[in-house]
C-alpha cells in the first residue's frame, strides 16, 4: 500500500496538522484534559512505575480486587513509557497528537486503495473537522486514541488480505485485535466475530485450515490467557470487571428515560449497595451479572427497542456535552445533575418559548447544529457506500459488521467518544460514497 507523496497530500497532511495544533492550544488554555476514567488509568501506571503492581486503584487505600482488573493494561503502559522519563501529561497529549495525525494520515491512505481520489480531500476534510471528537479526545487523558489505531490497523490488514491472499496480514489482524483488547475490554466480544468471520472467509477461498486455524484462535487463546491471570489475582476468572456491573449501568439509562432520573438513581444507588454488601469479589461479580440478566428477562421487549435505538444514535450524535466538558462550560458533576436540562426535555416542557433560554445558556449550540448536519451527511454517504457495488462485497460487509458492533455495544450510552475507534473508517466511507454520487451526477449532466 506503498505511494508517493505529491502536493495534495502535503496539503492534507499539512491542514490536519494545523488542526490539531489549534487544538492542543486550546487544552493548554481551558486544562480540561481529563474525565472521570483518567486517574484510574493514571494511578495504574503510576503502579507498574513505582511497584510493577497493575492497579488502577489508590494503592494508599485498602486493596480491592475490583481495580486489578478494572482497566486494560496496555493505556497505563503507554502512560508508565511517559513517566519513566517526566510524569508530565502535556507530554502524553503531545504523543496522543501525533498517533492522532498517524491515524487520520493512515486512514486516507488505506482508502486511497479501496475508491478514494485525492480530489475529494476537501470533503474528507470536512467530515474530519466536523467531527471534534477526534481532537477531544486526542487532547485528553484517555485510551480512544490509540484504540482507534488498532481499529484501524486491523481494518487495514484485513483490506489487505483480501487484496494480496497474503495470510501473514491474517497474523497482523489478531495482532492489532489483541493489542485492542488490552487497551479496552470493549472488543472482547468481537473476538468471537474475528474467529467466525476469517472462519467463513477462508472456507469459501477454500483455503487449507492449518495455519488460518491459528490466526483465527490466538485471539481467543489471548483471552483464556488473561482470564486465567486475572483468576490467580482475584479468585475469578474474567476479562474486566466493568463486565458484570455494565448491564446494570445500562439499565440506569433505561430507568432514566421511561421512569425519570430520581428512580434511576435510586436504582443504581441500590444496585450498588447490594453488590457492595457481599464479602468475597468472585460473588459480587457473579451477582451483578445475574443480576444483569434478570434485570433483562423482566424488560426484554423495551429494553432491546430502547438499547437499539439508543445505539442508532450513535451514528449523529454531535457530542455537546464532550464539546462543553473540554471548553470547560460544563463539569462532570453538572452533567449528571442536569438530566433534566436538556434540548428534548426543554422543547417538550417549555415548546419553542423554551429555545430561546436554551440556545443562551448553551452557546456551543451554535457549533453543534452544523455538526449535526455533517453528521447525518456522513451517514447518507455510509449508505451510499454500502450499495455501491464498485466496492468489493467483502470490504461493504466488514465495515458495516464494525459499525454495527461498536454502535449496539454502546447502546444507551451511545457518545462520539464510543464511535471514535470507528469514526475514521466511517468518515472514509462516507466520503467515497458521497464522491461516488457526485461523479454520477456529472456525468450525466
Amino acid at each position: 500500500m506503498n505511494f508517493r507523496y505529491n502536493k495534495k497530500d502535503r496539503t492534507f497532511i499539512s491542514i490536519i496538522v494545523l488542526i490539531h495544533v489549534l487544538f492542543f492550544l486550546m487544552a493548554l488554555y481551558y486544562t480540561r484534559i481529563y474525565m472521570g476514567d483518567s486517574f484510574e488509568y493514571i494511578y495504574e501506571a503510576m503502579n507498574i512505575k513505582n511497584m510493577f503492581f497493575f492497579y488502577s486503584g489508590n494503592p494508599a487505600m485498602p486493596i480491592q480486587p475490583e481495580y486489578m482488573t478494572q482497566r486494560q493494561p496496555l493505556y497505563p503502559l503507554f502512560l508508565m513509557g511517559v513517566y519513566l522519563f517526566s510524569v508530565n501529561n502535556w507530554i502524553v497529549l503531545a504523543i496522543q497528537n501525533l498517533i492522532s495525525i498517524g491515524n487520520i494520515i493512515y486512514a486516507r491512505k488505506l482508502f486511497l486503495h479501496i475508491g478514494y481520489n485525492r480530489k475529494y480531500d476537501w470533503l474528507m476534510l470536512l467530515l474530519i473537522i466536523a467531527y471534534p471528537s477526534q481532537f477531544i479526545n486526542a487532547n485528553t487523558i484517555i485510551p480512544d486514541i490509540l484504540l482507534q489505531s488498532c481499529t484501524l490497523l486491523y481494518f487495514g490488514h484485513f483490506v489487505a488480505l483480501l487484496k494480496t491472499r497474503q495470510l501473514s496480514h491474517g497474523w497482523y489482524m489478531c495482532l492489532w485485535l489483541i493489542a485492542g483488547l488490552f487497551i479496552k475490554p470493549v472488543l472482547y466480544p468481537f473476538v468471537a466475530i474475528h474467529f467466525i468471520a476469517l472462519f467463513i472467509l477462508f472456507l469459501s477461498r477454500r483455503i487449507k485450515m492449518q495455519r488460518p486455524l491459528l490466526i483465527m484462535t490466538l485471539p481467543v487463546c489471548a483471552v483464556l490467557c488473561y482470564n486465567y491471570s486475572n483468576e490467580l489475582r482475584t479468585g475469578k476468572s474474567h476479562f474486566s470487571s466493568n463486565q458484570s456491573f455494565n448491564a446494570i449501568y445500562y439499565f440506569n439509562a433505561y430507568y432514566t428515560a421511561t421512569k425519570g432520573a430520581d428512580s434511576a438513581a435510586a436504582f443504581l444507588a441500590k444496585e450498588r449497595a447490594d453488590i457492595n454488601a457481599i464479602p468475597e469479589y468472585k460473588d459480587r461479580y457473579d451477582y451483578a451479572n445475574h443480576r444483569g440478566i434478570t434485570l433483562l428477562k423482566e424488560h426484554f421487549v423495551s429494553y432491546i427497542l430502547f438499547h437499539l435505538k439508543n445505539a442508532g444514535r450513535i451514528f449523529i450524535d454531535p457530542g455537546k456535552a464532550e464539546m462543553d466538558l473540554f471548553t470547560g462550560h460544563l463539569t462532570y458533576g453538572t452533567l449528571y445533575a442536569r438530566q433534566n436540562t436538556s434540548f428534548a426535555v426543554t422543547m417538550k416542557q417549555k415548546g419553542i418559548s423554551g429555545l430561546r433560554d436554551y440556545m443562551g445558556s448553551n452557546p456551543s449550540m451554535i457549533y453543534v447544529i452544523p455538526i449535526l448536519l455533517f453528521n447525518i451527511i456522513r451517514l447518507l454517504g455510509m449508505v451510499f457506500f454500502f450499495f455501491d457495488k464498485k466496492i468489493h462485497t467483502h470490504i461493504r460487509l466488514s465495515v458495516l459488521l464494525l459499525l454495527l458492533y461498536f454502535a449496539i455495544i454502546a447502546g444507551p450510552i451511545a457518545n462520539p467518544r464510543y464511535f471514535l475507534p470507528v469514526s475514521l473508517i466511517a468518515i472514509g466511507c462516507a466520503t467515497i460514497g458521497i464522491s461516488s454520487q457526485l461523479n454520477k451526477r456529472l456525468q450525466i449532466k
